[in-house]
């Protein structure tokens, strides 16, 4: 089995429990505004590898390893799901705790059979869920945030450990309401272990100059301290402050 790898991190700290490899695959199908990593877009670039020849980097590391694992990111891991799972089958067999990072946009009831394989062999998801309202995901990605709902539900009806991650972007993704819908949302799932906001940073502006492309969020500011803690009460405590009052967010809706 090959796969196309965009680059590897040796010392991951931020995609996962632990210590990580981290793996970036190429080929995405959304094209995020904010992305940082453009260049992960079309499958026909990177490097192609073996799956024996990307074990041989991991182990490399192994000893660094111990308390983490390595995590599979892109672009978007799902685009190359047949090199993942056969790579994550390869890792469990030598006991290494395995995680993927995804938007889950390409998940289908129609590849329902496939993606149990995957989840067979990974130990925890980190779901981006880029955007609780549809149209504002589309404005955001792209594309229909239809089939990253249902990848959400598919993990909690197998009861599968996820992460939710949710890119705090002004003026799109930061409105009160759509975070307390949000909120709701990731209520109902049953399996989610932690939820992280995720504050957008410029560091990708450069990239997109180096790749003479237009940088679609020219001009848009990091968030606020003060609208990161909004969002993380609203979101990852469940608390919406109304009239001074921190109320749940069950409350606040109705």
């Amino acid at each position: 089995m090959i796969g196309k790898i965009h680059s590897y991190e040796s010392f991951g700290t931020v995609d996962g429990p632990g210590i990580r490899f981290v793996i970036f695959l190429q080929g995405c199908p959304l094209r995020c505004l904010y992305c940082h990593n453009p260049d992960t877009w079309a499958y026909e670039g990177g490097t192609e590898y073996t799956v024996e020849e990307v074990v041989a980097q991991i182990l490399k590391y192994r000893t660094y390893l111990k308390n983490g694992g390595v995590t599979i990111s892109g672009g978007d891991p799902l685009v190359q799901i047949n090199f993942v799972i056969e790579l994550f089958t390869a890792l469990k067999e030598l006991g290494i705790h395995t995680c993927l990072d995804t938007s889950g946009y390409l998940y289908s009831d129609l590849t329902k059979r496939n993606y149990e394989k995957l989840l067979a062999v990974t130990d925890l998801v980190l779901l981006d869920i880029k955007h609780i309202d549809n149209e504002k995901h589309k404005v955001l990605t792209s594309q229909s945030n239809k089939p990253v709902l249902a990848f959400a539900k598919f993990l909690s009806d197998h009861n599968h450990p996820m992460w939710i991650r949710h890119v705090l972007v002004p003026g799109y993704s930061d409105d009160t309401t759509d975070l307390i819908n949000l909120r709701k949302y990731i209520e109902e799932l049953n399996s989610v272990e932690k939820i992280e906001i995720l504050p957008y940073h410029t560091m990708g502006v450069d990239k997109y100059r180096e790749l003479k492309q237009f940088y679609p969020l020219e001009g848009v500011p990091e968030p606020s301290a003060e609208s990161v803690a909004k969002a993380t009460k609203i979101v990852v405590e469940g608390e919406y402050q109304l009239e001074n009052t921190a109320i749940p967010y069950r409350e606040a809706l109705s």
